[in-house]
């Protein structure tokens, strides 16, 4: 008979992913478990029919605690890491007849990382091997360790072959056996393995973040960037935002768009205009990643009749920068445009017709590709990037201040104000 201040904690559960922790009346940790719906699982072992050993089990149990996990899939890798490390009593009676798979990482100097279904016995006994589990979910593992080699990349050969496989060409293996890579920089990558089956992602993430600033700082662009890449997959498998920092954007931003400086000042521009009528152009500046008002501007369109977004980039460009350069005042790190190649290609030329040397990105409203100067091709960020995220903002406040200045302009014009 469940007591009643257990049956308060098991109705009260979250219908969430997680695990769950059995306890007897010691306190001591007897089973752990894990659920896609703690509390639906839960209450089934108290309103069902069971066998032998569960209703042993269960007979002991007087207390839970329960740990939530944004996905199914962690809460399977947290309840194989903490059964490892708590070795509760039910976990082994109750799947020592049954043969689950685990994670084998091997002792090799380039370690193998497989599935498998037994530990190493006899004669490999000394092969060093590091085991991980067992699951209980099969399926769910072998999407898991797929998804897990898509992010980080490891060797799965039984024996390395003597050129890079398909494997490296998917990005899939960092090819070990062409030398691709140091044995240093390998082991690097399964101490990253070994923390996300440990279900420490924190730490992981907060190690890799670190890595990520120093291949920065470093100028190492191309390692920093697939550090970043491989941070927001690990959120993503876990359905969970990395809440970034403004720093954290203006880091992301001066790489991608290879500045020799940090971008504090951003100024963005807008075009706003309805069949060409009332046109007006909006300037909007951040400093350090956040909105500066007192230095925006607000232009009105003087030079160009009719729908022409180009000739309108270029005169709010030159009567903003002909005028800093003219007053010798500074100029900021980094101009953004709302447009694609060619909006940007206006801006460039207006800055040259000036006299003004600045660094010039623009963003298009479709797929939202950046056009960098001196990049051929366009940039396309994942959604949630530090520095798209930065863009966005900038972007997006300049396009509300030119429509908000187009309104006022066409309620005057209507009202004759």
């Amino acid at each position: 008979m469940i007591n009643h201040g257990l049956k308060k904690k098991v109705d009260s559960l979250p219908e969430a992913p997680g695990v769950y922790i059995f306890k007897d009346a010691g306190g001591n940790i007897i089973y752990i478990g894990k659920a896609k719906i703690l509390k639906k699982r839960v209450q089934s072992y108290f309103h069902r029919f069971l066998s032998g050993k569960t209703q042993a089990l269960v007979s002991r149990i007087t207390d839970l605690e329960y740990i939530l996990t944004p996905t199914e899939f962690q809460a399977q890798l947290l309840e194989a890491s903490l059964i490892k490390e708590k070795q509760p009593v039910y976990n082994i009676s109750l799947k020592d007849d049954k043969s689950f798979p685990l994670i084998r990482i091997s002792g090799d100097e380039f370690p193998v990382i497989t599935i498998c279904r037994d530990r190493d016995t006899g004669k490999r006994r000394k092969d060093a091997a590091v085991y991980y589990g067992p699951y209980a979910n099969s399926r769910m593992l072998r999407q898991a360790l797929k998804a897990i080699r898509k992010i980080f990349g490891f060797r799965t050969c039984a024996t390395m072959p003597r050129k890079p496989c398909l494997y490296y060409r998917l990005r899939l293996c960092p090819a070990p056996c062409a030398g691709r890579i140091s044995r240093r920089e390998y082991a690097g990558i399964i101490q990253d393995i070994r923390l996300f089956l440990d279900s420490k992602y924190e730490e992981l993430v907060d190690k890799l973040s670190f890595e990520m600033r120093r291949a920065s700082e470093e100028r190492r662009f191309e390692d920093a960037a697939a550090l970043r890449d491989r941070v927001f997959a690990l959120c993503a498998i876990g359905k969970d935002k990395v809440r970034f920092t403004s720093a954290d954007e203006l880091e992301d931003l001066k790489n991608l768009a290879r500045l020799k400086d940090m971008p504090l000042r951003i100024e963005g521009f807008d075009i706003s205009n309805i069949s060409g009528q009332e046109a007006t152009g909006s300037m909007v500046s951040f400093y350090k990643g956040a909105p500066d008002k007192k230095n925006y501007r607000r232009f009105r369109i003087k030079t160009v009749s009719g729908i022409d977004d180009y000739a309108m980039i270029r005169e709010v460009v030159r009567r903003r920068y002909s005028r800093l350069a003219a007053e010798k005042k500074e100029l900021p790190d980094l101009i953004l445009i709302d447009g694609g190649r060619q909006h940007l290609t206006a801006a460039l030329e207006t800055l040259e017709g000036v006299g003004v040397s600045c660094p010039v990105l623009s963003i298009a409203k479709e797929g939202e590709n950046l056009y960098i100067k001196g990049m051929e091709k366009p940039v396309r960020l994942a959604y949630d990037t530090p520095a798209l995220n930065l863009i966005r903002r900038v972007r997006d406040e300049a396009h509300r201040f030119a429509r908000e200045y187009h309104h006022l302009l066409h309620k005057k014009k209507t009202f004759g104000l």
